[in-house]
């Protein structure tokens, strides 16, 4: 089964752990005390106890997110809480009035002691309406599995998401909570945990299970690697240790130190396609969650590698760096910031960049990368949509737009790079640009939406004024092949080249053995007819290597394309006789050169001058 495209289009979001401009809303001493029961789960539900914090006003909202940060979509949480309570300190009930879908007005409140309600969880819970993108979404599988978004189950009074939060989770025997949050407590029955305010905790999701845990030391930072997977086939030491150098990659990008204590990447891996149809993963400041389709362990661990090293970046931004429209985000009616080229393409752009600044990537398979950024933003998205337009109406108006931010977005952030570092004759680039804002802003300071391209812009050169407006705040396209030049690239739309045949067929994936097979022959080419592939050939090996998931893209289009015309080539296929069992047969046969119709090609310029090769060398960090 293939991993759907939305994998990359809805794995990424904004993410929040950010106090923002709210003076004394709380009353000294006061706090939020939830406990979460995990041990009594009734009908798929369990049960969620507030004690509440000191109210003095005479009626009081209680208000559960109708949408939370990142998924861009309304999620109506309040629709899986049943039976909700509000009681005095004697146990007498309270009158509540259900406002909407959200949120509960709750009288006399200045008498509430508790609130009561139970949460279905929105994996299987048998709703109407839209689907929750399960990453973003709640688990509850008795003695198996509770996945908790905590904005799935809890909640905050009206004025009064600042006030702390303490968290209590009490859990069967044996299990353990995954979770990016430090336990001020811990029993084998009960976890405890402090929580400054609400879209901390928001920002904090947590997994219970029997454990399947891998802890990384990436510098000063423990990372965090846990797994559910009903079958047992996916487990957390591999993925741990496959993404190992990405993270150390990503420490020596940010100045070999990480903003963060502990990071935890929290994996649900599920046995059938959840409600939403969509596999991905949604990110947090201080942690990731997935939700991916059971595959092969080498494809496993390069997917979850893939998709990891965007969510780690968020540990820059938006945490360090961002707006007052997420600092205190409104999880009733928010308002969207125009920024979403800096949240999510410039964490896009670094994923990628920092590949091959450190050295897991070659260049050919970075402008690669680059090449499906370009050909994807400009060939399915609205390339003349003014970008920050785009990201304030995202929500309703340009909601399909949404997927150009990892597109474009990243494209934004190349081309700020290389200006940035054109201007400085190498020496300033876009990480030097984000230090110096998390300098200028950080962790407890948004900034407002209006100011930070000025602010970019003193921190930098007028120049880079004049991109934004042109380029960000407009609609002219980004000057990509002008840009390319600067670093001894040639950028051209549409191009005709000349590659390797792999034989032309139709590929596809084999659930049952794992292997790539040959799915459809009714367009193969001269050299596939030669080779004499069949419909339903499973490919076993290229050349003596094993063919996998994981490395067949580096097999047919790395290796194979180092071949030469007329040098002899040997694919071994697994192919069914008459008696329907699978025996190994040997294609033989002549490497064939083939040309084709290309759009979006970037090739290194073999007669670049000294200065594009010593812009090119600043730029990824390599020999001139």
């Amino acid at each position: 089964m293939a991993i759907k495209k939305t994998l990359l289009l809805l794995s990424l979001g904004l993410s929040l752990s950010f106090t923002g401009n709210v003076a004394a809303q709380q009353t000294a001493g006061s706090k939020y005390n939830f406990t979460i029961d995990l041990t009594q789960v009734k009908d798929d539900k369990v049960q969620v106890t507030l004690q509440a914090p000191q109210i003095k006003e005479s009626t009081i909202v209680y208000n559960t997110p109708k949408i939370v940060p990142g998924t861009y979509s309304v999620s109506d949480f309040g629709r899986f809480v049943t039976d909700f309570k509000a009681l005095d300190k004697s146990g007498n009930t309270l009158a509540v009035e259900q406002l909407d879908t959200n949120r509960w007005r709750i009288s006399n409140a200045n008498r509430l002691a508790r609130i009561t309600y139970w949460v279905d969880d929105t994996f299987d819970a048998d709703m109407k309406g839209n689907a929750v993108f399960e990453p973003g979404g709640t688990n509850i599988e008795a003695d198996k599995n509770f996945l908790i978004n905590t904005f799935g189950f809890i909640g905050y009074f009206d004025g009064m998401k600042q006030v702390p939060f303490e968290l209590n989770v009490t859990k069967p025997q044996g299990f353990y909570g995954s979770t990016p949050l430090i336990a001020t407590s811990s029993t084998t029955t009960k976890d405890t945990y402090q929580v400054p305010n609400y879209v901390e905790l928001a920002d904090s999701p947590l997994m219970y299970n029997r454990p399947d845990t891998t802890v990384l030391k990436i510098g000063n930072t423990d990372v965090l690697v846990s797994v559910y997977s009903p079958s047992g086939r996916v487990t957390s030491k591999p993925i741990a240790e496959n993404v190992r150098d990405i993270l150390d990659a990503q420490r020596k990008y940010l100045g070999g130190i990480l903003p963060v204590e502990k990071y935890a990447f929290l994996i649900y891996v599920p046995e059938r396609v959840g409600k939403s149809g969509s596999y991905g993963a949604l990110e947090h400041s201080y942690s990731s969650v997935y939700f991916l389709p059971e595959m092969p362990a080498e494809q496993f661990s390069s997917t979850i590698k893939d998709v990891a090293a965007h969510e780690f970046f968020h540990i820059v931004t938006p945490l360090n760096i961002h707006s007052e429209e997420i600092g205190n985000f409104d999880f009733i009616n928010p308002k969207m910031s125009k920024h979403l080229w800096l949240y999510e393409g410039v964490t896009e752009y670094f994923a990628s960049h920092v590949q091959v600044y450190e050295g897991l990537y070659n260049l050919d398979t970075y402008l690669e990368k680059l090449r499906e950024y370009i050909a994807t933003s400009r060939e399915y998205y609205n390339d003349t949509l003014p970008f920050t337009v785009m990201s304030a109406e995202v929500l309703e108006k340009y909601e399909k737009e949404y997927g150009n931010v990892y597109q474009k977005g990243s494209l934004i952030g190349l081309v700020l790079d290389i200006k940035l570092r054109e201007l400085s004759q190498g020496k300033y680039s876009l990480r030097d640009l984000m230090l110096d804002l998390s300098k200028t802003y950080g962790k407890d300071k948004s900034f407002k939406d209006e100011e930070l391209f000025d602010k970019i812009t003193e921190l930098t050169y007028p120049e880079i004024r004049e991109f934004f407006a042109k380029h960000v705040e407009g609609s002219e396209p980004l000057p990509l092949e002008e840009t390319f030049r600067k670093v001894g690239i040639i950028y051209q739309p549409k191009a005709t080249e000349t590659i390797i045949s792999y034989g032309g067929f139709t590929p596809g994936f084999d659930q049952e053995t794992s292997r790539i097979i040959v799915a459809e022959t009714a367009d193969m080419d001269a050299f596939g007819r030669q080779m004499g592939f069949q419909n339903e050939d499973q490919l076993l090996k290229f050349n003596g290597t094993d063919i996998t998931p994981a490395n067949i893209r580096e097999l047919i289009g790395v290796e194979l394309q180092q071949m030469k015309p007329g040098e002899e080539i040997t694919i071994t296929v697994g192919r069914k006789n008459k008696r329907g069992k699978v025996k190994e047969k040997k294609l033989k046969g002549k490497v064939v050169a083939t040309e084709r119709q290309a759009i979006h090609v970037l090739t290194p310029d073999p007669s670049a001058t000294e200065q594009q090769k010593a812009l090119r060398a600043a730029w990824l960090n390599s020999e001139v």
